[in-house]
């Protein structure tokens, strides 16, 4: 028999078996739909409805998840919202206590006492302003502004005392953290040698030893604050660099004194041949 004809016989066959066993699958079918209706008409159709409700329930439930963070996240706008408030507030009142030191500190350069008390006087009172909107804040009251514009007060303060020779404010009395005591500390003894300079270059070069004296007795208590600098404000950096300051202030008033020792000493020995030539 040709190939063909058995392909075609096998395909016939085939059909004919579907279409035998069609009515077969057709009558399982509605059987199993009969069987379904009977056993929900047998009771079973109220639990069918109890889970569409709990899964309709469940739906809506979830149609906008987690709704008690709408209100938490109210709560922290309205916190972080206040807080920024207060951030704004102490940049700006850090920037005019420094202007009140920066100035306070020009006075007393000048030798202007009134006007310098004055102004510090007035960077005290704005210092306690400043530290009194921070006081629920402690981050605020930590950062980097905060603490330089406490430091330049006591920078302010300190060199007063030393100039005038009064007694050296603490940081309790100035209601300043002790990281930016001592770091305001180091900076006013670096101060002290414009003060000297400026004594030297009035041909009043004595003077300025007992300043150079106090710079020394600073930098030797500053020294021994042997802290990390987490917890000293990096007062490591600013010892070393009032060592710099003294050293070189040290070198400066030694050779004006010496200039002087010999200009003294060269009108002596003119005198000495005025008056004998005379």
């Amino acid at each position: 028999m040709p190939r063909g004809g058995i392909l075609e016989d096998r395909n016939s066959c085939a059909c004919h078996a579907e279409r035998v066993h069609q009515p077969t699958i057709v009558a399982e079918n509605i059987q199993r739909s009969i069987s379904c209706c009977k056993f929900l008409s047998s009771g079973f159709a109220p639990d069918i409805s109890r889970w569409r409700e709990e899964a309709k329930n469940l739906v809506s439930k979830w149609s906008y998840p987690l709704p008690e963070l709408v209100s938490i996240m109210d709560a922290i706008r309205v916190e972080l919202t206040a807080k920024n408030a207060v951030r704004d507030l102490t940049l700006n009142r850090s920037r005019e206590l420094i202007r009140f030191c920066a100035l306070s500190i020009r006075a007393i350069h000048r030798h202007e006492w009134d006007e310098a008390a004055a102004l510090l006087k007035t960077a005290r009172e704005a210092a306690a302003v400043m530290s009194a909107a921070l006081a629920s804040y402690a981050d605020l009251y930590d950062a980097g502004y905060t603490q330089d514009a406490l430091k330049e007060l006591v920078e302010a303060h300190t060199l007063y005392a030393c100039v005038r020779g009064e007694a050296l404010p603490g940081p309790t009395e100035l209601s300043v953290p002790s990281a930016a005591y001592l770091n305001g500390l180091a900076e006013a003894a670096s101060e002290l040698r414009r003060f000297i300079l400026d004594l030297i270059r009035l041909d009043r070069t004595a003077e300025g030893e007992p300043y150079l004296a106090v710079m020394d007795e600073v930098y030797s208590h500053l020294v021994t604050m042997d802290f990390p600098d987490a917890l000293t404000g990096g007062l490591r950096r600013t010892t070393d660099a009032l060592r710099g300051v003294l050293e070189r202030t040290r070198g400066d008033l030694t050779v004006a004194l010496r200039q002087e020792e010999l200009q003294a000493a060269l009108v002596a020995f003119e005198r000495q041949v005025a008056a004998r030539q005379g």
